[in-house]
């Protein structure tokens, strides 16, 4: 009876990080670019109850009895979110798959979908939170106009010029299984070895999606459906709270037979 004790337990311990991940996912469904967080399930190990009773060439298969559940993996959700316009020269979406790849302070790259790019102190092309695209673009401080087209060319018209002076290509990297990098905050992620082969090349190649000048990526969390969700976490925790509280009767019942 003890057993039910700890197989309740796992279950609630198992469903509270499945609302932290929901709670998650709806603190960031106004997040650009955000990308839900998914939690997978797997049954604990398994009790032989009575092998000692089974003879080596007897038919009878021995009892096994379950030993409750385990938070097996956390992964993302790279499905496309929702494309809205801005009609701000630096909002850029990516239509497709691919990811704009930022260099960070320690010189290692990173990778993110939040196209709201901004000019940092030092005149590059980058991120809100002034983390420079890897291609080291210069936005000169008197340009009148930046353009992005669909095939990442960064352009920029000047003062007294009627042709639009070209300053950069922005470039994406795609990977064989986005869904195991690793995310490290401010919408960024890290590429693991589980992440497999890049690919990298131009915005439009085979693989790797277009750009849209003037749009974001919305998250694509979906408010109905973590509802849902949480709402079935909610109910299974209950239920593990229930079968903890059953087995207490229980065990106290079985404590005032001799009374």
């Amino acid at each position: 009876m003890m057993n039910s004790f700890y197989i309740g337990a796992t279950g609630m311990q198992a469903q509270q990080q499945n609302v932290d991940t929901i709670a998650n996912n709806l603190a960031n469904v106004n997040t650009t670019g955000f990308k839900k967080n998914r939690v997978g399930f797997s049954d604990a190990f398994y009790k032989t109850t009575n092998s000692a009773a089974v003879d080596a060439g007897s038919a009878v298969a021995p009892m096994l009895t379950g030993m409750g559940t385990l938070v097996s993996t956390t992964s993302k959700s790279f499905a496309p979110g929702e494309i809205k316009q801005t009609s701000r020269a630096l909002d850029v979406a990516v239509r497709g798959n691919g990811f704009f790849e930022v260099q960070l302070p320690d010189g290692s790259s990173a990778y993110t979908r939040h196209g709201a790019l901004q000019v940092n102190k030092e005149g590059l092309l980058g991120t809100a939170e002034g983390y420079a695209l890897k291609q080291q673009i210069q936005i000169p401080v008197e340009a009148l106009e930046v353009v992005i087209d669909s095939t990442g060319k960064v352009s920029a018209r000047m003062p007294n010029e009627k042709q639009l002076s070209e300053l950069g290509q922005i470039e994406l990297t795609n990977f064989l299984n986005p869904e195991s990098l690793d995310p490290i905050g401010d919408n960024l992620y890290v590429a693991t070895q589980r992440t497999g082969q890049q690919l990298q090349g131009k915005p439009g190649d085979e693989g790797i999606g277009a750009l849209a000048q003037g749009y974001l990526e919305s998250s694509n969390v979906q408010l109905a459906e973590e509802m849902v969700n949480l709402v079935l976490a909610q109910r299974a925790y209950e239920l593990n709270a229930k079968v903890i509280q059953a087995s207490d009767e229980m065990l106290s019942i079985s404590n005032n037979l001799r009374r």
